[in-house]
């Protein structure tokens, strides 16, 4: 593995969060490369970088990504997405993809990614599924081979604006017994409510097949409704802006007290998953209305209230960051100690994308991890 990990320990000289037992839910392959990975595929593909240095190029991958726009974030995927064309690309960023995640503690990682983006050199749908899976389960030996255990699904987008949905659904049901475990919708949210990809859900449905759905990032309540009601999502992708359907009442020295409307209480009584990234919801500008510093972000007020809040990436290369960082940054923000964090991988792991028995064992491991921390 070439991976160094970081270490990321609690506030006051804690645990070293980069140990830990971690859950991964939302995490996109095509942002998540190596910055040097990036450099040697342009090369062998042609690829035209705006830098030819790691270091400068993960540099402008940062600065380019902190926009405040999702629409302008997401055109950094231009670069990632032009050099995973080919089978060996894919297997190659797949497998450090996996390495990465096995070196950051992660033992349960579900990575998504749209098929349809990556056959411009000429290979399919199945072709580019198979190219992926091949360099997961590399990675996963990798990181067994290194002393680590971890283990992983696919999870396959289909970009919203296009018209492929149904041909995605039928893709990942086509290989839900080699390695694909959910479906998921991505790509510019607002004006492509989840409605507008009903034959794809309808599909998934008689096929007992689970849907998590990118709703309340870039768009409001009617996104999110939406992804609940006709995309039938079990999650929701960011989901931040459920917070705009509660209402702060009143405040006092000790406690604030807020009323929550049908839709939020909706998803926090039949335990949705919300797969928030707080780094990538600052980026993207999801929760402007709230701030623009991490203090801002609902999260706290969500877990507070017992909404299932799960940490999460979201894009690696883009936001610079990993899980440890993520879990570290929200531990100095709003002062969380080790048995915060054990619920939010509690909260990860409840809703993966596994059968019920995977998904006990994988709490017993998280349980044990934090039980010696």
């Amino acid at each position: 593995m070439n991976t160094v990990p970081q270490d990321f320990l609690l506030p006051g000289g804690g645990a070293n969060i980069s140990t830990l037992p971690k859950v991964s839910l939302h995490d996109h392959l095509d942002g998540g490369l190596r910055p040097q990975t990036i450099i040697e595929l342009g090369e062998s593909v042609g690829f035209e970088l705006p830098e030819n240095e790691a270091e400068l190029l993960g540099g402008w991958f940062a600065e380019k990504s902190d926009s405040g726009s999702l629409v302008e974030y997401l055109k950094t995927f231009d670069l990632t997405i032009g050099v995973m064309q080919t089978r060996e690309g894919l297997i190659r960023v797949a497998r450090e993809f996996v390495e990465d995640l096995g070196a950051d503690g992660v033992i349960y990682g579900e990575i998504r990614w749209a098929p349809e983006q990556h056959l411009s050199r000429g290979l399919s749908l199945d072709e580019v599924v198979e190219a992926v899976q091949e360099g997961i389960e590399e990675g996963v030996q990798e990181v067994g081979h290194a002393g680590g255990r971890i283990r992983i699904g696919q999870l396959l987008s289909a970009m919203r604006h296009a018209d492929r949905g149904l041909e995605i659904a039928e893709l990942a049901v086509r290989h839900r017994n080699n390695g694909v475990v959910g479906f998921d919708i991505a790509g510019a949210e607002a004006g492509f409510p989840a409605g507008k990809l009903k034959p794809a859900f309808d599909y998934l449905a008689q096929h007992y097949f689970p849907a998590t759905v990118h709703a309340g990032e870039a768009d409001g309540l009617d996104s999110i409704r939406g992804a609940l009601f006709d995309g039938r999502a079990l999650r929701l992708g960011h989901g931040v802006r459920i917070a705009q359907d509660i209402t702060v009442d009143r405040e006092d020295a000790e406690n604030t007290y807020v009323e929550l409307g049908r839709l939020s209480q909706w998803v926090k009584d039949r335990e949705i998953a919300l797969e928030l990234s707080p780094s990538s919801n600052l980026q993207t500008g999801a929760i402007a209305e709230w701030g623009d510093e991490l203090i801002d972000h609902p999260f706290d007020l969500l877990y507070q209230l017992g909404f299932r809040v799960t940490v999460n990436t979201d894009n690696r290369l883009m936001s610079d960051t990993s899980l440890s960082r993520e879990l570290a940054l929200l531990s100095e923000t709003f002062d969380y100690d080790l048995s915060d964090l054990e619920v939010f991988q509690l909260n990860a792991a409840a809703a993966a994308f596994l059968p019920v028995e995977d998904r006990e064992e994988l709490a017993d491991q998280i349980i044990d991890g934090f039980g010696r921390a």
